[in-house]
C-alpha cells in the first residue's frame, strides 16, 4: 500500500520535535504580541500539564504540543483524560493539528477586497498565533470488552484540544472535527454472492481489470484509490480551488460540533463506537454540499443552484431508495428525537430514525460507486446516479424492516443482517482513519461537512500517528464510567 498520512511513533522524532523542546523550555515562549495579553501562568502550566498523569507518558510530539497549548493563553488546560475502568486509558493513535494542510482560504487567510476589512471569524486569534491542536484517541479497557481497537465493542473516547479559534459569536455557526477515511482499493474475490454482487468488502477480478486500466495504473489492490488511477495526491497547500483537489476519495466521521472558550481554545470529549457515532452522514447530501463533482467533473452545485436541494431530515434511503413521510419518521415533539437512544434491552424505546449509516456501510457504497465499476451496474456512468443507487441497495441489505432506515437494533453489532451472524463488518476500525480535519460550519441542516469534499471549509486538518504498543494516558477516574 502506498503511505498517506499516517506514520509511527518515531518519525516526528528528529529536528522539529528538538526545536520544539527548546521552544517550550523559553519562559513565555510562544505569547501573543501586544497589544494582545500572554499568559502570566505559562511557566507553571507548562510544568502541570508535563508532569500530569495523563501526559506524562505520551509520545514526545504529543507531549510537547500539548504543553505548546498550555503555554499559550487559554480558558483551560489541555482536558484530563480520566480512566474509565480498574486500568488505565490507553492511548493508540493521535494527530497533530494546524492550518498549513490544505489550501488557504477565507478562514485562515486574508485575501485583499475580500476578507481585509471584516472582523476574523476563525483562525488568527491571539494577534496571529498560529492555530494548532492536538487529537488524542485512548481506548477504555473496560471488563468484558475488547482491548483491540479494531474490534467494533471496543470503547473508544476521542479528546481534541486546539489553541486559536474565535469564539463564533451567532448560533448559526460552529466548529466540526472529522475523522477523515481514505478509501483504499479492496481486495479481489472471484466468489459472487448469490445475485452476482462482489462479496462484501472486495471487488471482483472484472473490476480489478477496470481499474487497473485507469490513468497510471494505480488502482490495484492495496493502495489507495484515486479518482484519476494517478499517484495519490493529498490535500495540499498548493491545491486551488476546483480545478487542482485531491484525488483521493474519503469517508468523513463527525467527531460533533464545538466552539471555543474566551481565550480562543476549543475542546471536545467524543465516544467512538457502534452506538450511533461511528457513523458517516447520509452520503446522498454530498452532491448539495458544493463540493461535489457533477457527472462531468465540474463542481458548479452554486452555479445549478442545487446548494442544500436534498437534505435528510426525514429519514430514508435516498433519491433511488425509500421515501417517508414526514408524519412517520419526521422529529415528533410529542416524542423529540433523542439519536442517543442507541442501547437498551426493550428495542422498542430504542432509536428508528438515524439519519446516517454505519463507517463500514457507507464504505461498501463507496466500493459500489467507485471500484466496482464492471460489476455494480456498469451501464451507470453518472456519478451521482451511482451514488443514489448504491446507497439504496446497500442499505436494503440491512434494513430488515423495508423503511430505508438502518435503526438501532438493526445496526447493533449483534444483530444478524444480510446473511451475516452479527454486524461488525458495518464498522470501521479507528484505525482506518488516516486524517483528522476541523470546518468551519453552517446550520444549513446537513449531516454532510460543508463543501465536502473539497477542503473549502477547513480550518485545520492532520494525520494519524499510530502508537504501538499504547501507552497509559489518563490520570483518576471518571466518576460513572458510563
Amino acid at each position: 500500500m502506498i503511505a498517506l498520512g499516517r506514520m509511527s511513533t518515531h518519525v516526528l522524532k528528529g529536528a522539529t520535535a528538538s526545536i520544539l523542546v527548546g521552544l517550550l523550555n523559553t519562559a513565555y515562549a510562544e505569547q501573543p504580541p501586544a497589544p494582545c495579553h500572554p499568559n502570566p501562568n505559562a511557566a507553571d502550566d507548562r510544568d502541570v500539564v508535563a508532569k500530569r498523569g495523563d501526559i506524562a507518558n505520551l509520545p514526545k510530539p504529543l507531549k510537547d504540543r500539548l504543553i505548546r497549548l498550555a503555554d499559550r493563553p487559554h480558558s483551560i488546560l489541555p482536558l484530563q483524560v480520566f480512566a474509565e475502568a480498574d486500568q488505565s486509558s490507553q492511548l493508540f493513535q493521535y494527530y497533530l493539528l494546524d492550518s498549513t494542510g490544505f489550501e488557504p482560504n477565507v478562514f485562515t487567510k486574508i485575501f485583499p477586497g475580500v476578507n481585509d476589512n471584516v472582523q476574523l471569524t476563525a483562525t488568527g486569534a491571539n494577534c496571529g498565533l498560529p492555530t494548532v491542536g492536538a487529537v488524542r484517541i485512548v481506548l477504555e479497557p473496560k471488563p468484558g470488552l475488547p482491548t483491540d481497537p479494531n474490534d467494533a465493542n471496543a470503547f473508544i473516547d476521542v479528546f481534541t484540544d486546539i489553541s486559536g479559534l474565535f469564539v463564533i459569536n451567532n448560533e448559526s455557526g460552529w466548529y466540526e472535527g472529522w475523522m477523515i477515511h481514505d478509501l483504499t482499493v479492496a481486495p479481489v474475490n472471484k466468489t459472487r454472492r448469490a445475485d452476482g454482487h462482489a462479496q462484501f468488502g472486495t471487488v471482483l477480478p472484472e473490476d480489478v481489470a477496470v481499474l487497473k486500466a485507469m490513468g497510471s495504473g494505480n488502482n490495484v489492490p492495496g493502495h489507495f484509490f484515486t479518482v484519476d488511477g494517478e499517484t495519490p495526491h493529498a490535500p495540499s497547500a498548493s491545491d486551488h480551488f476546483p480545478d487542482k483537489q485531491t484525488n483521493l476519495i474519503s469517508l468523513y466521521l463527525s467527531m460533533g460540533a464545538y466552539n471555543a472558550l474566551q481565550q480562543s481554545d476549543p475542546h471536545s470529549y467524543w465516544e467512538f463506537n457502534y452506538l450511533g457515532t461511528n457513523w458517516i452522514h447520509p452520503l446522498y447530501e454530498l452532491p448539495f454540499t458544493g463540493g461535489f463533482p457533477d457527472n462531468n467533473g465540474v463542481i458548479d452545485a452554486l452555479d445549478d443552484g442545487e446548494i442544500g436541494k436534498l437534505q435528510s431530515i426525514v429519514p430514508g434511503s435516498g433519491p433511488s431508495g425509500v421515501h417517508n413521510r414526514a408524519k412517520d419518521v419526521g422529529d415528533n415533539p410529542n416524542l423529540p428525537r433523542d439519536p442517543d437512544k442507541f442501547d437498551g434491552t426493550v428495542d422498542a424505546q430504542r432509536e428508528f430514525r438515524q439519519r446516517g449509516v454505519p463507517s463500514g456501510l457507507a464504505h461498501e457504497i463507496y466500493l459500489d460507486v467507485y471500484e466496482r465499476l464492471a460489476s455494480f451496474e456498469p451501464e451507470v456512468k453518472k456519478l451521482e446516479h451511482r451514488l443514489n443507487d448504491a446507497y439504496a441497495a446497500e442499505v436494503a441489505r440491512v434494513d430488515l424492516n423495508g423503511d430505508g432506515i438502518i435503526s438501532a437494533v438493526e445496526g447493533d453489532v449483534d444483530t444478524p443482517t444480510d446473511g451475516f451472524p452479527d454486524n461488525r463488518r458495518l464498522y470501521l476500525s479507528p484505525l482506518s482513519f488516516n486524517r483528522f480535519a476541523v470546518t468551519r460550519e453552517i446550520n444549513d441542516g446537513l449531516l454532510a461537512p460543508r463543501f465536502s469534499p473539497s477542503q473549502r471549509a477547513w480550518v485545520l486538518s492532520g494525520t494519524l500517528v499510530e502508537v504501538d504498543p499504547p501507552v497509559s494516558a489518563s490520570a483518576g477516574r471518571d466518576a460513572d464510567d458510563r
